[in-house]
């Protein structure tokens, strides 16, 4: 029976429950826009009069939240703005706290905000103020005295009143009357245009009256004046007027002129035809108003400005116009998305208005900018670069209409709101044009150098920097492409003395190979680690007294204060005798020390001679040092004169110096050689040149017969009327052979000798003795002159041939013959037969 092994499992079950919140989205509350007319709402394009009192209460925010979270409201104003108006946080309600003046301001901006707690959305709105008539017409050139001829004609106009009043519509309308104070007056005035006039029918009389005074009036405009008068003779009683029925409340009348004016704007007349009862009664002294007439007043209104510019999408009346594009597009180009009509019922100046686009910068621009009645808008772009995606991911304007020739200024707002789509135009940009770094030149590989930085805004992978570096100065660095960081290569030793310079690029990029540089500069900074040190460990220096000796020490190390020397004197026997100077390793004798006896007097050595131990010490830190010995043998200076003398002292610790005048001087020398021979060259060269053979005509003369003579006799050459007489003695032409005694011969280029009486050399071959040759003829004598009137002399190998008169000779003494003699003969020879056969 097999055992049963049994096997025993333990199982834990774990039970996870899995909860699921879901987050509800949290979206911004917004205001509600109720148009320009309405009294709650956004406040965009609210008007209220000049005249409203302080303290009242013109408006209420109104808006909601998606969430239905209580929402409380604010108000605001541009730093620096005067604020008119202030909000109840809780209900919205907004009341006038500064008093409003359209002259001075007639439009408001605002920030109107509303917030749910957590998301809070500002607006930024315009409210205008509207005018009331409350300036007063101001005359502009009235003068104090006018000058008029007495025989100016009647009716003729002799002035023209100007007045001006700041209200506008109505209000601001002049009319202009004469006041008489119940006098008859000879002028009269236009009432709408102001020309002062000579009542038709009256004559100015300079003998009656030099001068009149009267007084103009300037008023708002009226609508209609009545005038009533009382029906009892003699002395007339004042009339009081006032309306009964019929008006509205949107007419007044004045109760002692009888002008009647509108009371309100003609946005507000609801009928076409006006009836009004006019009363007029007369008052007693003690102004109780007794008896009274009626008339009536039938006022009607051309044209009801009741239509205010309305805009209009595709599917009827719309105020909020929304579209997608892309960012930066073309300038000028139409915006097609928007599709727009604005259009005003009205007739004549009251459907005429203005369009005005309101938003950000001047990125859109708006045409037509003046509409009649009904128009198509087209927006155009006008500042692309503004349409910046990575400025504005949105953009709301505000495209207003406001009629323009109408008191009301009636006016619509419509909201264009265009969403941004991003696309790739904007490189990568480095916090800094260029980036400076310093890292110790015993830094090991792999060593952090710097750190560069390059964002690019655009959104995306578009926005992914990658970096580079690159340059003849990178070779010893490496850059994490994503980071940014600069490393030391790990193999890099860097070395202050070597080079502690280096500079080259860095280059951001993105995705689609947009880029930008940077430079940067890493300096490697320089440790103390080289020792000063001396050329030599002994220096021998002979000092003159009055002079100075120099010792120099070199200290590798790159920068200072590491390679800063100075020296000093340790150790010198006997002391107080030299002094150097720590910067330069100049050593001289202390001041008192001016002669060798004041030397031999101090040491008792008859050499004078010192061993100085001199230091050199840097000045880094930790500092090093070293020393030497120098050997200094004192002596007088020698008393030279002159320049070269001076040089010489002055050079004495010196000789390359001296050296080098020297070698200046041999090389001037030869310089001048070798131009001198130059010189001399080409002006030989120039004598001895030698006629193109072409040139050359031979002809027949007669043969030029040598006679050597015997020792003490002349050597002739016999030519036509011409004896040329050479002294030889012992000559060696050529070859170095002597001259046969009484022989002839017939010299070419001859080198050797032949014992026969006649012989002729040619190339240095025996020949047999030819028939003598033609003697070369004279040289062309000078322009006129005449045979006998030149000697000349050839020198040549043979000896010196000179030129004689005819049948006379002329006896010289010749020691010896040199060859450079003979040569010259030849060549003078052969430049006469040239000559001749030419």
């Amino acid at each position: 029976m097999k055992n049963v092994k049994k096997l025993h499992f333990s199982l834990l079950l774990v039970f996870v429950h899995v909860c699921f919140v879901e987050t509800q989205a949290d979206y911004a509350p917004f205001f509600y826009d109720n148009g320009p007319y309405s009294s709650n709402g956004n406040l965009a394009l609210f008007s209220l009069t000049e005249d409203t009192p302080v303290g009242t209460e013109i408006y209420a925010l109104n808006g909601t939240d998606p969430e239905g979270q209580e929402v409380r409201y604010g108000l605001s104003f541009e730093p620096g703005a005067k604020e008119y108006f202030r909000v109840e946080a809780k209900s919205g309600n907004i009341t006038l706290v500064e008093q409003l003046d359209r002259e001075i301001l007639d439009s408001i901006e605002v920030l109107v905000s509303i917030t749910d707690g957590r998301s809070k959305v500002t607006e930024k709105v315009t409210v205008f103020v509207m005018d009331a008539n409350d300036e007063r017409p101001v005359f502009k050139n009235l003068p104090s005295f006018l000058d008029v001829p007495e025989n100016s004609e009647s009716g003729s106009s002799i002035y023209k009143v100007l007045a001006v009043d700041r209200d506008t519509g109505s209000g601001g309308s002049i009319t202009f009357y004469l006041q008489t104070n119940g006098q008859s007056s000879k002028f009269a005035i236009d009432r709408h245009s102001g020309v002062l006039r000579i009542k038709p029918g009256e004559m100015l009389d300079y003998e009656r009256s030099t001068t009149h005074f009267i007084t103009v009036v300037a008023k708002g405009s009226e609508i209609f004046t009545v005038f009533a008068k009382d029906g009892d003779l003699g002395t007339p009683k004042p009339i009081h007027y006032s309306l009964e029925n019929g008006t509205d409340g949107v007419f007044g009348i004045n109760k002692t002129s009888g002008v009647i004016s509108l009371l309100t704007y003609p946005i507000y007349l609801k009928r076409e035809i006006f009836n009004m009862k006019v009363k007029a009664s007369e008052v007693s002294p003690e102004g109780n108003l007794m008896d009274y007439g009626f008339t009536t007043v039938v006022i009607r209104v051309v044209d009801l400005n009741n239509h205010p510019p309305t805009f209009y999408g595709e599917n009827g009346p719309q105020n909020m116009f929304e579209m997608t594009m892309y960012e930066h597009p073309p300038e000028g180009e139409i915006i097609r998305g928007l599709k727009i009509t604005v259009n005003d019922s009205d007739q004549g100046s009251n459907a005429k208005f203005n369009l005005r686009l309101v938003g950000p910068g001047r990125m859109l621009r708006v045409v037509p900018q003046t509409v009649l009645n009904e128009a198509q808008v087209t927006i155009l772009v006008e500042d692309s670069a503004a349409m910046d995606y990575e400025k504005f991911h949105f953009l709301t304007f505000k495209l207003l209409a406001v009629e323009m020739d109408t008191p009301e200024r009636f006016s619509a707002t419509a909201d264009i709101v265009i969403h941004l789509l991003d696309t790739n135009d904007n490189a990568p940009k480095f916090s800094s044009v260029y980036y400076i770094a310093r890292i110790p030149e015993n830094s090991p590989g792999n060593s952090n150098v710097v750190s560069v930085t390059a964002t690019d805004p655009d959104s995306g992978f578009w926005g992914e920097v990658k970096y580079s570096i690159y340059g003849s100065g990178a070779d010893l660095f490496l850059i994490n492409s994503a980071s940014g960081i600069i490393y030391t290569q790990p193999w890099a030793s860097l070395d202050a003395e070597v080079k502690s310079k280096y500079n080259f690029y860095v280059k951001a990029e993105d995705a689609e190979g947009k880029y930008s540089l940077a430079e940067v500069f890493v300096t490697v900074l320089d440790l103390n680690d080289h020792p000063p040190e001396f050329n030599e460990n002994f220096l021998e220096k002979t000092m003159i007294i009055g002079a100075l000796v120099k010792i120099e020490a070199q200290d590798d190390d790159a920068e200072g204060p590491n390679n800063v020397i100075e020296y000093s004197i340790m150790k010198t026997d006997p002391e107080n005798i030299f002094d150097i100077n720590a910067d330069t390793g100049e050593i001289k004798l202390k001041s008192y020390i001016k002669s060798m006896d004041i030397v031999q007097n101090i040491t008792k050595q008859n050499d004078c001679t010192w061993s100085v131990v001199v230091q050199a010490q840097d000045r880094g830190s930790p500092s090093f040092s070293t020393t030497t010995v120098v050997k200094i043998d004192i002596t007088e200076a020698i008393q030279l004169r002159g320049p070269w003398a001076s040089f010489f002292v002055q050079s004495r610790d010196k000789p390359l110096h001296i050296l080098g005048m020297i070698a200046g001087v041999i090389s001037l020398m030869v310089v001048v050689t070798v131009f001198i021979s130059t010189i001399m060259f080409m002006r030989n060269k120039k004598s001895n040149r030698i006629l193109p053979h072409r040139r050359i005509r031979r002809r027949n003369k007669p043969p030029v017969t040598f006679k050597f003579p015997n020792s003490g006799e002349k050597l002739l050459i016999q030519e036509p009327e011409v004896m040329v007489g050479v002294n030889c003695s012992n000559c060696n032409i050529a070859s170095g052979h002597p001259l046969p005694p009484n022989h002839n011969m017939n010299v070419v280029t001859g080198h050797h000798w032949s014992p026969n009486h006649n012989v002729s050399m040619v190339s240095g071959r025996h020949w047999l003795p030819p028939p003598p040759p033609n003697a070369p003829a004279l040289p062309p004598l000078l322009p006129g002159g005449r045979p006998g009137d030149r000697q000349w002399v050839v020198p040549t190998v043979l000896g010196t041939v000179a030129q004689i008169k005819p049948k006379r000779n002329r006896n010289r003494p010749v020691d010896s013959v040199n060859a450079a003699l003979v040569s010259e003969l030849k060549m003078r020879l052969d430049q006469r037969r040239l000559a001749n056969c030419s």
